[in-house]
């Protein structure tokens, strides 16, 4: 039954018209949830802990896998200051908006005070002690009347000023205090990613010096591909027995036009052999460079893998997936929608790279295919 409304959801967003009802809407959305959190069960399945083969591989799976949660943590911790900041800003404009105001009120109510200092400190007993023409003396009644509401409105307007002022400065004190941390905490990520850095270069270092000639090194970098290609097809096998598949986005339609997933000079094209065979492309970027989501589709796996590093798949429907590895850190979660142009990740050297780059695949049915005869010319 549950196996039946899935599909039946993903049926209704891919041939319905643009017409649905709200309710038909929301039970898709809770449907496409569903699907995701069996997306994000089936990676913590095919988590690659116990991979690495010693203990130098483990401990750089277990230091970069650190790097990349810093660097997302620094990430949160500079947008939220950045957040505080302009929240700050504004606090203050209206604060001097206030003020401005404030002190307008209170002019406004020291002429009212001088004016009616003039008439005397009892001007409704003159009005009553002066005999003089009886229509005057309403017009004056009126007057005094309308001065005298004028006054309370002032000061209770000022009052009210008073206690926005007092609100606002309390939240301006508030946001000062957790900007205060967010600094402590920013400068505590920042020692940590120093410490972090060293020990990867360490590691990576520890690995270089066990191979005994360029040709060693090569073929325990065949040996990871290889074991990573079977890691994908469990990968593919295991999405073929979810209950329903990721609907199409018609990323078929797009062959040759697909956005760069980042910009930056091919350095390793696909199926290049010396030595090392390619199964996608590799573009030189600066660290931390932005990632995007060539395609609207869904994450499947954002998780180290031995020879990719921090690697993320995205599943477009129609048999289509874009890996995207050696990044520096994740955006996006397994499980979850994305768009195209959306940022998926950073750009980084984790895998044990020398280089910064990207490493961009194109799948179809599981066998990986040009991806320049995807994304468009330049």
């Amino acid at each position: 039954m549950r196996t039946a409304l899935v599909l039946g959801a993903l049926l209704v967003i891919v041939y319905s018209p643009a017409g649905l009802a709200q309710s038909d809407e929301q039970a898709t959305r809770q449907q496409l949830d569903a699907l995701g959190q069996e997306i994000e069960s089936l990676t913590q399945r095919l988590s690659t802990t116990g991979e690495a083969r010693d203990s130098a591989e483990h401990e750089l799976r277990e230091v970069e896998t650190e790097l990349a949660d810093t660097h997302q943590r620094l990430d949160a911790l500079q947008a939220e200051r950045r957040q505080l900041d302009d929240e700050m800003n504004q606090l203050r404009q209206h604060r001097d908006r206030l003020e401005d105001e404030q002190a307008s009120q209170y002019a406004a109510l020291s002429q009212q005070l001088a004016a009616l200092y003039r008439l005397g400190p009892t001007p409704q007993l003159k009005l009553l002690l002066n005999q003089g023409d009886p229509a005057e003396l309403d017009r004056m009644q009126a007057y005094l009347n309308r001065f005298t509401q004028a006054r309370n409105e002032r000061l209770a307007e000022i009052a009210r000023l008073d206690t926005a002022l007092a609100d606002t400065e309390q939240a301006l004190n508030e946001r000062q205090t957790r900007l205060a941390s967010v600094a402590t905490e920013l400068d505590a990520q920042r020692v940590r990613l120093a410490e972090r850095t060293t020990n990867r270069r360490n590691v990576v270092a520890t690995l270089d010096d066990r191979y005994g000639s360029e040709a060693d090194r090569l073929a325990d970098l065949n040996d990871n591909r290889e074991q990573a290609e079977r890691k994908l097809r469990e990968i593919q096998e295991e999405l073929a027995r979810l209950d329903a598949p990721t609907p199409s986005t018609q990323i078929t339609r797009t062959q040759g036009d697909l956005p760069w997933p980042v910009q930056g000079a091919i350095t390793t094209t696909f199926n290049r052999r010396d030595g090392v065979h390619y199964n996608g492309i590799v573009i030189q970027a600066s660290a931390g460079t932005q990632v995007n989501a060539v395609h609207t589709g869904r994450v499947v796996f954002a998780d180290w893998m031995r020879g990719f590093g921090n690697l993320l798949i995205i599943d477009h429907g129609d048999q289509i997936m874009t890996l995207y590895a050696h990044l520096q850190q994740f955006s996006v979660r397994p499980g979850q929608q994305v768009s195209r142009g959306d940022e998926i990740g950073r750009v980084g050297d984790s895998g044990g790279q020398s280089n910064n780059a990207l490493y961009f695949e194109v799948r179809q049915s599981g066998k990986p295919i040009n991806p320049q005869r995807w994304i468009a010319r330049r």
